[in-house]
């Protein structure tokens, strides 16, 4: 039987990733989870040739969300980015809000998602601090 384990390192071996560079862990509500950083998402897009479109579905001085459709062969899938005050520290709701739909959709379609791995800009609460990015 392959474990969770075993599938998530198949996935990091053929998308180039490499641990500390393109994926950090983080304990979050009591539980580890893996989180790829923006270079990670970008390297699993390019080696997926994964194309993906933007739609902004509302745009408001305090809330922005943004529709991703992505593909990949033959597959399609839409996922959504969100950005507002209360759940980011960045000034760019618009880039937030399309960086997370992003995220969100290159690591669905790729299958990253069943495993319970998150893009870094999902939340702000994943990123690296800066004295563990050192």
């Amino acid at each position: 039987m392959t474990t969770k384990n075993d599938m998530l390192r198949e996935l990091f071996l053929a998308n180039g990733l490499v641990k500390g560079e393109d994926t950090h862990e983080l304990k979050f509500g009591g539980r580890g989870l893996t989180i790829i950083t923006r270079n990670g998402i970008e390297k699993i897009q390019y080696h997926n040739d994964i194309r993906v479109t933007y739609h902004v579905e509302k745009m408001e001085p305090d809330f922005v969300v943004i529709r991703a459709v992505a593909t990949k062969g033959d597959v399609t899938v839409e996922t959504f980015g969100e950005s507002s005050p209360k759940n980011t520290k960045q000034t760019y709701p618009v880039a937030m809000a399309e960086k997370r739909a992003l995220s969100r959709a290159v690591l669905k379609i790729t299958g990253f998602y069943k495993f319970g791995v998150f893009g870094e800009d999902e939340s702000d609460d994943f990123k690296r601090k800066a004295k563990e990015a050192a």
